[in-house]
């Protein structure tokens, strides 16, 4: 245990280091900078930005100089939000992020289980094909899509929800709604596919042979089998969806990391943009860590090396 955990610490470390020069290197050779959509700026003032910024140092010195900031769990200041640095902003948008990522993955895990679970029981059913069909289609759907008609009918048709803002729990439904359709959808095909699977093995046909109710077989002997693929995909789906969804984010006005990675990709906020991927990348690492570490508690017969 203790040789895996350190084996995948020192891959968490090379994997951030290579997502920072990389990143670095592709801000640098996009034409333009933070400040050339500025007017009129005077000279003196652009050197004296540039200066604050390190903007004015060679590259190989400004990579160095970023890098152990980094090291340091600095990000600096952000070079469009003024009088913010990026840890501030990271505090931040973070918690906002995070609220509406429990939500979604809370909804799109209690949705996509059940769904997953009634369709793989009923199998070859009217109500299997139903929801295996507006599964397939909430795959397909891009999540704007989705917002954008969850707007139509809850906001304007049926005026329950409030079309955008931070603030109320009333706004976070929806959006968290629309951000979870698509893992819910996830959720529901990978459950019935794991859940067929293990229903057509012998100690399943064992139980049945035993006179257990459907139920029990069902909840207590395919399910917990069932899930190691679930675990699998919540991995990358809740890093993903704790660090917030930069459409559903840009379209309900909600201040999250999302938001604000947008704004630093626009804007060219160098500092913001590679604090956000770097966060982003350490949160996909930490949760996939965390899924092998949870294979050995759903199987005792795995073994981490």
């Amino acid at each position: 245990m203790t040789w895996f955990i350190l084996r995948r610490l020192i891959g968490m470390v090379v994997t951030l280091w290579v997502v920072f020069t990389i990143s670095f290197l592709l801000m640098r050779a996009v034409p333009g900078g933070p400040y050339s959509g500025e007017r009129n700026l005077p000279p003196e003032i652009e050197d004296n930005i540039k200066h604050r910024y390190r903007l004015d140092l060679p590259l190989l010195d400004q990579y160095l100089y970023e890098l152990g900031n980094v090291a340091s769990l600095d990000f600096g200041l952000s070079m469009r939000l003024q009088d913010f640095n990026v840890n501030q902003v990271i505090a931040q948008g973070f918690p906002i992020s995070a609220s509406l990522g429990i939500l979604a993955m809370a909804f799109a895990l209690t949705l996509g289980l059940a769904a997953g679970i009634t369709s793989a029981a009923l199998r070859g059913s009217i109500a299997d094909i139903s929801l295996m069909s507006l599964a397939t289609l909430g795959i397909a759907l891009p999540n704007f899509v989705i917002a954008s008609l969850a707007i139509m009918v809850f906001v304007f048709m049926i005026p329950v929800f409030p079309a955008a803002g931070w603030g109320s729990l009333q706004q976070l439904v929806l959006p968290a709604m629309c951000l979870g359709a698509l893992y819910a959808a996830e959720v529901a095909r990978i459950v019935r596919t794991g859940m067929l699977d293990v229903l057509s093995q012998d100690h399943i046909r064992t139980a049945r042979a035993k006179g257990l109710s459907e139920f029990s077989v069902v909840m207590r002997h395919a399910l917990p089998g069932a899930l190691l693929p679930v675990v699998s995909f919540l991995g990358p789906a809740t890093a993903g969806i704790l660090t917030g969804s930069v459409v559903i984010e840009k379209i309900f006005a909600i201040p999250g990391l999302g938001w604000h990675f947008v704004q630093a990709a626009l804007q060219r906020d160098y500092t913001l943009a590679m604090g956000l991927v770097l966060l982003y990348t350490a949160l996909l690492f930490t949760m996939n860590f965390l899924v092998d570490l949870s294979y050995g508690i759903l199987d005792p017969r795995v073994e981490l090396k």
